[in-house]
């Protein structure tokens, strides 16, 4: 078999990968603030390191995935005094509406799930350590501050010197700071703001940056240096910058061995933004599309590459899952085993391997298709619901998601009633050579959304369209 590779954003190259621990990988990647609902961004990041977990754990590796919560947060803060609700209360009703996402999506549960506000200890330790390293201070606003300048390696992720930097969207450049390129690791706090976000620290009652976070709960839950450090492009600088920054400035050392980061989702070739109008959240886009067709539409292409979002792709995606499912619907699986080493099997394995190439290995599972549909092969067939199966795809029995699935039973509890009613009405129709009738019956289902395959035997199937 092939040997993983995976492009490492820190040594702009694909490198082979080795864990520190043999058999063993940690990897942590930054989950959602919570103050919001996800949007198609976020579903990118959960279903992207969802597959690079299941592929390693298919793989024979023991993996430690750990996806953190920031719950809290400026803009958490800002949204709770808006409704008039307490930070807890915000950041619940939305990490329960993100595990909802989640599930529908097929989204693995990572195996820790920290959330910011249980590690502030040790994001306190972790600034005591920088301070004691000459990398932090305090200004004269009360912030406890990063000192950029007097950590050599900064940079190093991004490739930009400090001399083309700036300060990140989410910083603040206040009048404590004595480089506009310093960032907070603790804030001081306001008067006006809620109690629930003062915290006791030797600084004075405060609450953390929001970039300290991570280095604290991934060093604690993973160790001061693990293999896979994971998320989207936009969190390449700062954020992981300066999460490089506290964590090699505190303990002296390498943090991360392998820095993924998944591409950037545009609409219609324009970045998504809310001020842009094309701003979609999950829910808004699993109200027409099934949620394996979403999932299908992001592992298509490479986790590395630009993510165009557009009802015709979506469509698009939705026809090429129906025609991998119709190759099961018509030839259903043998009980046996997989067999790892056979051609097909090896094909996906080494594209996986090749830097979790999803497309080609998707490509893989159409030519099993095609075969399956030229020879009836249930053995074949039984390669293909495996081998997707490691990717989180073609679980499902494969009527039910033809015909439309949980989607068309959670809009219309009675859909499926009313077609089956219909086309016993068309056979009735078609016994008494009442053809115009019958042809009327699948024009109106047709535009309902359903197509009719007659089968021998008298026997009339339904799916959506």
């Amino acid at each position: 078999m092939s040997v993983l590779k995976i492009y490492n954003t820190l040594a702009r190259e694909k490198q082979a990968f080795s864990p520190i621990v043999p058999g063993k990988v940690r990897m942590y990647v930054c989950g959602m603030t919570v103050y919001d609902y996800c949007h198609l961004g976020h579903a990118r990041v959960m279903v992207v390191f969802d597959m690079v977990q299941r592929w390693l754990r298919a793989s024979g590796l023991e993996v430690t995935y750990v996806r953190n919560i920031t719950d809290i947060d400026d803009k958490i803060i800002k949204r709770a005094v808006e409704n008039g609700e307490s930070i807890s209360s915000l950041t619940s009703r939305f990490i329960a509406a993100m595990d909802e996402d989640a599930a529908a999506l097929g989204v693995q549960k990572p195996d820790h799930e920290p959330r910011a506000t249980a590690y502030v200890p040790e994001m306190l330790g972790l600034i005591k350590k920088l301070e004691t390293n000459g990398l932090a201070y305090t200004g004269a606003d009360g912030d406890v501050n990063y000192s950029v300048r007097d950590f050599h390696g900064y940079g190093k992720l991004s490739g930009k010197s400090l001399d083309d930097l700036r300060a990140g969207e989410r910083v603040d450049i206040g009048s404590g700071k004595k480089d506009p390129l310093d960032f907070v690791l603790w804030k001081s706090s306001k008067q006006d703001e809620p109690e629930e976000v003062k915290w006791d620290s030797p600084w004075g009652k405060g609450r953390p940056g929001w970039h300290i976070e991570c280095s604290a709960m991934a060093c604690k839950l993973l160790g001061e240096q693990f293999d896979i450090h994971g998320g989207g492009q936009d969190l390449q600088f700062p954020h992981h910058e300066n999460e490089i920054a506290q964590s090699e400035g505190a303990h002296q050392h390498r943090f991360v061995n392998y820095w993924m980061h998944n591409g950037f989702v545009r609409v219609d070739n324009e970045k998504m933004s809310k001020s842009l109008g094309n701003f979609f959240t999950i829910r808004d886009v699993l109200k027409k599309y099934d949620p394996e067709v979403v999932r299908f539409f992001i592992l298509r292409a490479h986790y590395r590459s630009p993510l165009n979002y557009s009802d015709a792709h979506l469509d698009d995606a939705k026809g090429a899952l129906t025609r991998l499912y119709n190759a099961l619907k018509e030839v259903g699986p043998d009980s046996n085993p997989p067999d790892l080493q056979e051609a097909y099997a090896l094909r996906f394995s080494e594209a996986m391997n090749d830097d979790f190439n999803t497309p080609i290995a998707i490509a893989v599972l159409f030519d099993l298709a095609n075969e399956i549909n030229r020879t009836k092969s249930s053995a074949l067939a039984r390669q293909l619901k495996y081998l997707a199966g490691i990717i989180g795809l073609l679980q499902r029995d494969p009527q039910e998601f033809l015909q439309g699935g949980a989607m068309s039973a959670a809009s219309d509890s009675g859909f499926g009633e009313m077609v089956k009613a219909k086309i016993e009405a068309r056979t009735v129709a078609k016994r008494n050579k009442n053809f115009a009738e019958a042809d009327r019956i699948r024009a109106e289902l047709l535009a309902d959304g359903v197509v009719l395959e007659d089968k021998p035997g008298g026997v009339t199937e339904w799916r959506k369209v």
